[in-house]
């Protein structure tokens, strides 16, 4: 399974700690890194059990979950930028007053107005989680569509793909396979979503590379290296230094 589907199939405690445990081994939600119980870690000649040292991977890596999520695409959280900027300064424990005043709107008292709306939006979000639970007990014709992948940059009809759809379009652009030359690159901005979605599996997640090194792994799948390094960031499956000399795995 994918860091993608496991950050939407995850329980709410598990993303609120930011991974999730399986088959003694803890895997990173936000980024797909994993460590195994049993062994232990080192960093800076300090030694760290497996889920000690996944919690500290979070912490340097994405400072903290809050933070993860609270910079993924608004079409992904439901917020608007106004309440983006309201739960950043109340997650940095900011009163109703210093927030008045950091935000330039109103008195204290409309804030505490903004906190209730945000707590009416908790209720309704219960709510309708607890609707698409049971949904799921009596929806046998449901689809399987695509998971969206968090650090999407374009969220719009492109992603309604179901898996049965994806897995026609590998094959149709991938006739050696997944792991083979890309024939084509298609026009179609949903079958473009499926390529890339390959394309990224071709790079390591554990590791920086160079323009250069991109481009030959680029170069194996496809003549037009530069169309697909410009869509795989454009896309946010990889991001890289403003002088393009480092990239790496987003998604």
């Amino acid at each position: 399974m994918s860091s993608s589907e496991l950050f939407w199939n995850a329980s709410l405690e598990e993303l609120k700690q930011g991974y999730m445990f399986d088959q003694h081994v803890y895997t990173c939600l936000l980024c797909g890194k994993q460590t195994e119980k049993g062994i232990v870690y080192s960093e800076k000649e300090v030694f760290y059990e497996a889920e000690r040292f996944m919690r500290r991977h979070i912490e340097a890596a994405h400072e903290s979950v809050f933070s993860y999520l609270i910079q993924l695409n608004k079409k992904l959280t439901g917020l608007t930028e106004h309440q983006n900027s309201l739960l950043q300064l109340f997650y940095e424990g900011r009163s109703d007053s210093e927030v008045q005043k950091e935000l330039g709107i109103g008195s204290a008292s409309t804030i505490r107005n903004h906190r209730f709306a945000l707590k009416e939006k908790e209720r309704q979000a219960k709510i309708f989680l607890a609707m698409m639970e049971l949904l799921k007990e009596k929806d046998r014709h449901a689809p399987s569509f695509v998971e969206l992948h968090q650090t999407a940059t374009m969220v719009d009809d492109r992603y309604n793909i179901t898996h049965d759809e994806s897995e026609k379009v590998i094959g149709k652009y991938f006739p050696e396979g997944p792991q083979g030359a890309l024939k084509s690159f298609p026009l179609k901005e949903k079958n473009k979503l499926v390529i890339l979605r390959e394309l990224v599996k071709r790079f390591s997640s554990e590791r920086k590379y160079t323009e250069k090194e991109v481009n030959e792994v680029l170069k194996q799948i496809f003549h037009d290296h530069v169309t697909l390094r410009r869509y795989l960031i454009e896309y946010g499956f990889l991001d890289r230094l403003p002088d393009g000399s480092e990239y790496w795995v987003k998604a």
